[in-house]
């Protein structure tokens, strides 16, 4: 990913327009239905893989993302990322804000002794 010159930088930390960092995306040129592909094999895939070739080399990648992220983005390429690898992200971020609601692996529900079990 490269990075925006300090001035532009500055001006989307200055600038109140959600929308500032657009000003400076890669695929602001490019053919948008390169970012929206149909289907999910053979040329979708490869179209996928040069949308983000496009995203890598965007100074807003992760701007881009994390407004995808933020507006559950479902469809498309955004932030370099496809829809299932949001999906994956959205799902971990979740987990790490919830309680846990189930032990994981080697963890008992129980937060005492067990009951018959000595002390």
């Amino acid at each position: 990913m490269s990075t925006l010159p300090i001035t532009a930088q500055q001006d989307i930390e200055e600038d109140g327009d959600t929308w500032a960092w657009l000003r400076y995306a890669a695929c602001a040129d490019a053919d948008p239905e390169l970012f929206f592909p149909v289907g999910e094999s053979g040329p979708a895939v490869e179209q996928v893989e040069r949308a983000k070739q496009v995203c890598h080399a965007c100074p807003v990648e992760s701007q881009c993302l994390a407004w995808a992220l933020s507006t559950e983005r479902t469809t498309g390429v955004w932030g370099g990322t496809d829809e299932a690898e949001r999906r994956r992200l959205r799902r971990r971020a979740d987990r790490r804000r919830s309680p846990r609601s189930r032990p994981g692996r080697g963890e008992s529900r129980a937060r005492g002794p067990r009951p018959n079990s000595p002390s």
